[in-house]
């Protein structure tokens, strides 16, 4: 049996206008998410002077959550600081803990390790410790020890944006996932 064209149009235009008044979340964004533009370095550790000095991981991390999170979120604004008290979803980072010796990938692996809390209108939404290791890779040896690092910060950001989308209490991410 043949399905007359004109029959076969209005179908197709009623199931086109029902789809358009469904919601489409994939199309949706999550908001806005701010960031801390600053993932300080934890107190008590001791990180290389050159590393402190040559490096920019306490900017790194959270541009590259920024990048990242573009994908998911309608906007990603990096400030001064966050709190509880910071409207919508907020994220605070802080580096609890790094490894890297000068000499690249001929001094040992790298690794940086963050932990950090996410907040949504006032309330803990989810905090998370995220690490991420690395030699260098291909040719590490000829990569300089804040280029393993900038590598390490990247994958964080990629790890901390995609958890941001649906973040839990307590959770592992990247490398220590794996633990």
């Amino acid at each position: 049996m043949q399905v007359p064209a004109n029959l076969t149009r209005t179908l197709c235009a009623l199931l086109l206008a029902a789809a358009s008044t469904l919601p489409m979340p994939a199309l949706a964004g999550e908001g806005t998410l701010t960031v801390a533009k600053k993932a300080p370095y934890n107190k008590s550790l001791t990180v290389p002077d050159a590393v402190r000095a040559e490096c920019a991981l306490e900017t790194k991390v959270p541009e590259f959550v920024q990048e990242f999170a573009k994908k998911g979120f309608d906007n990603v604004v990096l400030t001064d600081a966050v709190s509880a008290k910071t409207a919508g979803k907020a994220l605070s980072m802080k580096i609890i803990d790094v490894t890297g010796i000068g000499g690249g990938a001929w001094s040992g692996p790298k690794h940086v390790t963050i932990e950090g809390t996410l907040w949504q209108n006032g309330k803990v939404a989810g905090t998370f410790v995220a690490s991420r290791y690395s030699s260098g890779g291909a040719f590490g040896g000829y990569k300089g020890t804040c280029a393993i690092l900038g590598r390490c910060a990247k994958a964080l950001g990629k790890d901390v944006a995609t958890w941001a989308l649906a973040p839990s209490m307590d959770a592992r991410l990247g490398d220590s996932a794996k633990k």
